[in-house]
């Protein structure tokens, strides 16, 4: 191990020179822009190796998943675990341990990151010390621009693909989907461009591709329409969906397949691959990106959430007029635009002064580290106005001095393909002393995923968070945070955190 630990550390070091050759940045992160498509430093793929020893009784199972200190995974903008836990809560029952996944608690949130005034991320690397002796909590977190304004955007020509099954006459389903498609159709602008397919037994396109423009009033009347039937044959419905989007595919516009369904699937193809190779060619072709909209008490977690993962597009669930109408009202249309394809993440840790580390979450968007700059691997996508946040446990050598991690993320342009590097780097003495005396947003951060970990308890696939506070003291934290934030989202996280204690 030791031999291993110089080897990994003059690759390191030589990565951080090729890294930090240009950075420049705050107390607690810099940044290093660069791209490197043709070239430059390639971390060694991760060793064969067995797993770490500890010396202090506990368990390090997946503590280290990789020995050579390098963590990699797609990104990922996906909220609707984090929204769908609510719902749960909010009915009284605890949410099943297997639909928590924790980075979309944290990516539920607004975050402090500074923007890059073009296409591309800022990178951010930030950390706190918990109270357990030697781990820390380490932040990367990945900002695009800011959203343009309504007028600046390109114009989008969206397919919706409406589930119409009878589950889905439940309150709070379709009529939620109809009241609030109304509302977007409204805000769109005359430019942009609707279809409607929807899906029970089978699918059928309600409307071809239509220009807003004059079409208001049709495009309102086939929405009014819909009414629920049979059963749910979801795997139609996506695969017509696809085709009518490439038949009224716009060249210069946004084209996006959003499927908004309750995700029973119990009829036809119920497998999000099989559902997936039937549109792949016009996902890969036309660069069609799918947005998935979740809704109902039963959810179909797991297929909508493997659907958009490898659909190339993201997630969110919906419980109420609220949540809906600013997805559709205000994310969606704000957020059409695509700034990053296929992105991932790179962390490297310097073995010197890191003994073990966990990504928290990112179960499913793991990447092979030597396929970090293979560009044929799929990655995330992402438009402007988006953070993503990836939150690590760490456990630090005693006494440790000098670097801690370097974060890297690779994406490629929407349009040419071409990728692009950004990077960021931790220093030991950067690190907050305290979780709970670091920046509002970090302590947000920290409590969403503290969240997270206690709803997964008894899980046994999962190790808990150092330093986890129990729910009595995370609700305070979270209360005492909506007072200095006064956000709405951490208000609401406080009450969820409270109806979790009282059920446990």
């Amino acid at each position: 191990m030791a031999r291993y630990l110089r080897g990994a550390m003059l690759a390191l070091t030589a990565a951080g020179l090729l890294l930090t050759g240009c950075g420049a940045g705050s107390e607690n992160s810099a940044t290093d822009s660069s791209d490197n498509s043709g070239g430059g430093y390639h971390p060694a793929p991760a060793p064969d190796s067995g797993e770490y020893d500890q010396d202090d009784g506990e368990s390090s199972r997946e503590v280290a998943p990789s020995p050579d200190h390098l963590s990699t995974f797609a990104l990922d903008v996906d909220t609707a675990s984090y929204g769908y836990a609510r719902r749960t809560l909010a009915e009284g029952r605890l949410p099943d341990p297997s639909t928590i996944r924790p980075e979309e608690f944290v990516n539920s949130f607004r975050q402090d990151y500074d923007r890059p005034d073009g296409d591309g991320f800022s990178v951010t690397v930030d950390g706190a010390r918990t109270n357990r002796e030697d781990w820390s909590l380490v932040r990367v977190g990945l900002a695009t621009r800011a959203a343009a304004d309504e007028e600046e955007r390109p114009p989008a020509a969206l397919t919706f693909v409406i589930d119409i099954s009878g589950s889905m006459s439940e309150e709070g389903r379709l009529d939620l989907a109809q009241e609030s498609l109304g509302v977007m159709t409204d805000r769109l602008r005359n430019d942009d461009s609707i279809a409607i397919v929807t899906f029970s037994d089978e699918a059928e396109t309600v409307l071809p591709m239509t220009r807003l423009g004059e079409n208001r009033d049709d495009i309102h009347e086939a929405i009014d329409s819909l009414e629920p039937t049979l059963s749910t044959n979801l795997g139609a419905g996506v695969e017509t969906g696809y085709a009518t989007a490439v038949e009224g595919l716009r060249e210069g516009a946004t084209n996006r397949v959003v499927l908004i369904s309750d995700a029973l699937a119990n009829t036809g193809d119920t497998d999000a691959d099989t559902i997936l190779e039937r549109v792949a060619g016009a996902r890969q072709e036309y660069g069609i990106t799918l947005f998935g909209v979740g809704v109902g008490s039963d959810y179909g977690d797991a297929l909508m959430e493997r659907l958009a993962d490898k659909g190339d597009g993201n997630t969110v669930y919906v419980s109420g007029e609220e949540e809906a109408n600013q997805v559709f009202s205000e994310q969606l249309p704000r957020n059409i635009d695509l700034t990053a394809r296929d992105a991932k993440a790179q962390v490297a840790f310097d073995p010197e002064t890191v003994e073990e580390f966990r990504l928290i979450g990112y179960d499913n968007r793991q990447v092979a580290d030597e396929d970090f700059r293979d560009d044929s691997v799929d990655g995330g996508e992402t438009g402007p106005g988006h953070t993503v946040t990836a939150l690590y446990a760490v456990r630090t050598t005693p006494n440790a001095e000098g670097r801690l991690a370097t974060a890297t993320v690779r994406w490629q342009d929407p349009n040419s393909r071409t990728p692009h590097e950004e990077s960021g780097q931790l220093e030991t003495d950067s690190l907050d002393d305290s979780i709970w005396s670091a920046g509002p947003r970090f302590q947000v951060t920290a409590t969403a995923a503290y969240f997270a970990d206690a709803l997964r308890r008894g899980d046994d696939r999962w190790d808990s968070l150092p330093g986890a506070p129990g729910l009595s003291e995370l609700g305070d934290r979270a209360d005492e945070l909506a007072e200095a934030t006064q956000d709405k989202a951490v208000d609401e996280l406080s009450e969820a955190i409270d109806q979790a204690e009282r059920l446990t």
